[in-house]
């Protein structure tokens, strides 16, 4: 049964109200203010919330605003409910995060269809599609029937790429973003003396190349194909058609751009302040907490240490010595050009 939370200070409309929801066959929790309806939210985690704006102690507004800034209930469902109607009103309501706004009086059919409607969104992004083209056209297929979205394009890109293919370069125009069906993916930037620096790594069932086609710009990095692998092309188009008419998309790939930026920032910070021991530690680390399959006893990978000296920043020639030592120390095994992890525990403890 799917948890409401209705925030209402007017005894008479919360419990006319609450009495609908649970018709409905909700699970209904009320609250007469802002401030308590933000502590039962954050205490509840409910599917759902309706809230009133003008209310004494904390006005809809502000619970909205308060919900947002936690990471555990900002993505719940929000709808105002308000006797206040003003488009001023409405605008700052659904700039802030709201995601539907229900004007007083509402009749049983138009609140039931709003909660409905919200609560299935919520679904979709939650199940957990296949990674595959599949689960991916059975998302977009969802997301267009719901979203009324008929510009998407029907057709797909999938192509194959060769381990070193090219996908796209620094200074080309981004097409769309891309899904990896199968692989790996390398991303990387190159300084004016041809010297690369990987900045992402990707998997089976990652997205990749969106951050310049949000900023409407050339692609600042390049990004090749690590082993051969199918890659699946979402279309410019129909990928700003999701990001402008679903505020859930676009709280998704929010956070993929705010984790990519704290990697970045992470990353930089290990380049100016460790030593080239522990980046190569580190390095392996992160391969294996990338690439490592479930249910697999220990990691190994064929990388070119061309690749591994991209990741940590340094020569080729230093990773090859500095993989030796492991290899003495026992903490890797090195077979031609496949690397396995003996000793996660001491790479990952690798001190400075």
């Amino acid at each position: 049964m799917k948890k409401i939370l209705l925030i209402e200070d007017n005894k008479d409309v919360r419990e006319n109200t609450a009495e609908i929801l649970k018709l409905a066959q909700y699970n209904v929790i009320t609250a007469k203010n802002g401030k308590e309806g933000v502590e039962l939210a954050q205490k509840e985690k409910p599917d759902l919330i309706i809230c009133d704006i003008m209310m004494p102690v904390l006005d809809g507004h502000g619970a909205l605003h308060l919900l947002s800034k936690n990471e555990e209930t900002s993505s719940i469902p929000f709808i105002f409910l308000t006797a206040k109607a003003e488009r001023s009103d409405f605008r700052k309501g659904m700039e802030m995060g709201a995601d539907d706004y229900l004007t007083k009086p509402f009749d049983d059919v138009e609140l039931l269809n709003a909660i409905q409607s919200r609560l299935k969104k919520k679904d979709i992004l939650k199940r957990e599609f296949a990674k595959s083209i599949q689960g991916i056209n059975e998302f977009m297929t969802e997301a267009k029937g719901m979203e009324s979205l008929k510009k998407l394009s029907e057709e797909r890109d999938v192509r194959i790429y060769k381990k070193k293919d090219d996908i796209y370069n620094e200074n080309s125009y981004p097409k769309g973003i891309y899904f990896i069906s199968k692989g790996k993916v390398k991303i990387y930037k190159t300084n004016d003396y041809g010297k690369e620096l990987i900045t992402e790594l990707h998997k089976e069932g990652d997205f990749f190349g969106y951050l310049s086609l949000l900023q409407d710009e050339k692609h600042t990095s390049s990004a090749t194909a690590m082993e051969d692998s199918e890659i699946y092309m979402i279309p410019k188009d129909d990928f700003f058609a999701l990001i402008y008419k679903n505020a859930d998309v676009s709280r998704k790939f929010i956070e993929l751009l705010s984790n990519n930026l704290r990697e970045t920032e992470k990353q930089l910070v290990k380049l100016a302040y460790n030593s080239v021991r522990k980046r190569v530690a580190e390095a392996l680390v992160k391969l294996s907490d990338k690439y490592k399959k479930e249910g697999d006893q220990k990691f190994s990978m064929s990388v070119s240490r061309e690749d591994l000296a991209n990741i940590v920043g340094t020569a080729t020639e230093t990773v090859i010595r500095t993989l030796s030592d492991f290899k003495e120390d026992n903490y890797i095994e090195v077979t031609g050009g496949t690397i396995t992890i003996l000793d996660y525990d001491k790479l990952s403890k690798m001190k400075n």
